[in-house]
């Protein structure tokens, strides 16, 4: 295995104790484009991971809706947290690294370090990485937490699973890694919500609205989606993120951190009992969702599933960093879907009633490449 030079970079909002970000810092690169001109290009065929959307920056009533969200929901966010930080340290204690997918998994792992440190008084190892669709996992990324952590037994953390593209990507990536260098990684990823049967490793399979999907960056220690682009990328660097430090005003994620943090005494005994059930069962995978995606892809003529991102928080991407054509819903009562739905009426978006959906809601995306003149 090679030596990598690289080290943690100093970018983000997040204090170190929580996290260390093993990404090169692009911040002084402009690498954002319009959401439909990078739509364009991606629908074209250029990486998605090759640039960045501009950060959408929401309106006054969508943060007061996110926030009343979060108080709502804090208590149900930090019970997910602490089923999953159980069944972590039941089977790989002290040994645990904890290495979350940027940037939906950096708050996720936040939390479930600060839950293990708070219940077993150990202070796990947490990283935040990137890996990116159709490209990988970052082994420079691997290659320095295994170097500092040898006898370390790492475990993947993202937020939620939509279809279950990550999923599936991070079993390649580790498949891959184990051919190469010959470790072999556990490719279980632990996530808050698992509406597409892609994991064993949950706190929940509902499809119900984590806040942090809410909004971009500003949730998410003012980190940039991650970029491999070869043009400031090379061989042997991290993956690129950029650091939004003009956000600073506007930035919640140590908030929301702190606030899902108060509630885990409150949940603690009932986090243990469910992740104690939970290892006496057999749980199935199945990815059940694509039975949703697949179906949809025919009734509505769609020319990839990459178009179609089902669950709330795959829907809410579409709405803030895609260019949506229609949102499916199957029940626009719940109380998980009102920032998609102020979200769609802002942008002019349909949202259709669609009762079939085993997931809340799908976003689809529109398809650009025919409109070009």
């Amino acid at each position: 295995m090679q030596n990598t030079l690289n080290k943690p970079a100093n970018i983000g909002s997040y204090q170190a104790k929580d996290v260390l970000f093993l990404l090169k810092d692009l911040s002084a690169i402009k690498l954002e484009d319009s959401i439909e001109s990078r739509e364009m290009k991606v629908q074209s065929g250029v990486h998605y991971s090759e640039s960045l959307p501009i950060e959408y920056q929401p309106p006054e009533a969508y943060v007061e809706l996110f926030w009343k969200t979060l108080h709502e929901y804090k208590q149900k966010v930090a019970l997910c947290i602490g089923i999953v930080a159980e069944q972590i340290y039941l089977l790989k204690g002290r040994k645990t690294v904890l290495v979350s997918l940027a940037r939906a998994g950096t708050p996720v792992g936040i939390l479930i370090k600060r839950y293990i440190e708070m219940h077993y008084h150990v202070s796990v190892p947490h990283y935040s990485i990137s890996i990116i669709r159709d490209r990988g996992i970052d082994e420079n990324a691997l290659h320095y937490i295994r170097s500092e952590h040898p006898e370390g037994n790492i475990q993947f953390v993202d937020g939620w699973t939509g279809k279950g593209a990550i999923s599936i990507e991070l079993t390649k990536a580790c498949q891959d890694y184990d051919k190469k260098y010959g470790i072999l990684l556990d490719d279980t990823l632990a996530v808050i919500a698992d509406p597409g049967y892609c994991t064993t490793l949950f706190g929940t399979r509902e499809d119900f609205l984590i806040p942090s999907a809410c909004l971009n960056s500003t949730v998410s220690g003012l980190v940039s989606r991650t970029v491999l682009n070869a043009q400031y990328i090379g061989k042997n660097d991290f993956h690129g993120a950029k650091f939004y430090q003009e956000l600073l005003a506007t930035d919640v994620s140590n908030e929301y951190i702190d606030l899902i943090t108060t509630e885990f005494a409150t949940i603690s005994d009932q986090a243990l009992e469910i992740s104690s059930q939970k290892s006496h069962q057999k749980i199935e995978t199945g990815f059940l969702g694509m039975e949703d995606v697949k179906r949809i892809q025919t009734e509505f003529a769609i020319e990839s599933t990459h178009y179609i991102k089902p669950g709330v928080g795959e829907t809410t991407r579409v709405l803030l960093r895609r260019v949506p054509w229609k949102i499916l819903m199957r029940d626009a009562t719940s109380p998980f879907v009102k920032h998609i739905i102020m979200l769609a009426e802002e942008k002019g978006v349909e949202v259709v009633e669609y009762p079939e959906l085993n997931y809340l809601c799908c976003g689809l995306i529109k398809s650009v490449k025919e409109t070009k003149k």
